[in-house]
């Protein structure tokens, strides 16, 4: 193996998928990640890919942007309905606009061709090693990954400021259990509730919106003279 490859896969190989349209960029990173110890399928395109995506799904997902049948994008937005695959882009634009975009779409990292296959295998390790640190629960169509402090409902991400976050977090470590107004009090802002204060109703009142707002109906359930709790609806 290349010295300059990071450290190899493990004996158990991760599957990765590449969505790319040129055959010799493809050639090449499977003969480099299948040398490292990956087991790689290759799709020429986005319509193939999101069918192999469906399939088999992958460990992670190496895109190329510039498809002919289907935008990157929009094919990054698909596979995270699918689940929380990380994606790394592969794209020719070095415009910092187009990057962030990427990253708010959907997309985990990025790098700019050309670039060295020994970069693209160690951006691979680092997003395989996060997506195995951090804990993620689950309740019905909600994901919150706790290190990571994302929240997808029914694959779709959840924009949560960190009060919002901090009270599904506490709410999902239970998931049916009530939870009091001052138990929550004091898990988010570190004291007990005030006399006559709303701030708890205000934040839960502000997350149930957002999680409606996401297609999440249902989860947020009021216990009259108790508190909340955070429960699978019934179907």
């Amino acid at each position: 193996m290349n010295p300059a490859h990071p450290e190899p896969a493990p004996e158990d190989p991760k599957r990765i998928l590449i969505i790319e349209d040129d055959p010799e960029i493809a050639n090449l990173l499977q003969a480099e990640l299948g040398e490292a110890g990956y087991r790689v399928d290759w799709a020429p395109g986005g319509m193939q890919g999101l069918v192999k995506l469906r399939e088999d799904p992958p460990h992670l997902i190496v895109l190329d942007l510039g498809l002919p049948d289907l935008d990157g994008s929009e094919i990054a937005r698909r596979a995270k309905q699918h689940g929380d695959v990380p994606i790394i882009v592969l794209t020719a634009t070095d415009a910092v606009e187009r990057k962030v975009q990427l990253l708010l779409g959907g997309a985990d990292d990025y790098l700019t061709k050309p670039f060295h296959p020994a970069e693209l295998l160690a951006r691979i390790q680092v997003q395989l090693r996060r997506g195995e640190g951090s804990e993620v629960r689950r309740v019905g169509d909600l994901e919150i990954e706790v290190e990571t402090r994302r929240v997808r409902a029914g694959g779709r991400e959840v924009a949560l400021s960190p009060k919002e976050f901090a009270l599904l977090e506490l709410l999902s470590s239970r998931p049916g259990r009530v939870f009091s107004r001052d138990e929550i009090a004091r898990h988010i802002w570190g004291k007990p509730l005030e006399t006559e204060s709303n701030v708890v109703d205000v934040h839960v009142a502000n997350l149930r919106a957002k999680l409606r707002e996401a297609g999440a109906y249902g989860y947020l359930r009021t216990v009259r003279g108790v508190g909340y709790a955070l429960r699978k609806p019934a179907s």
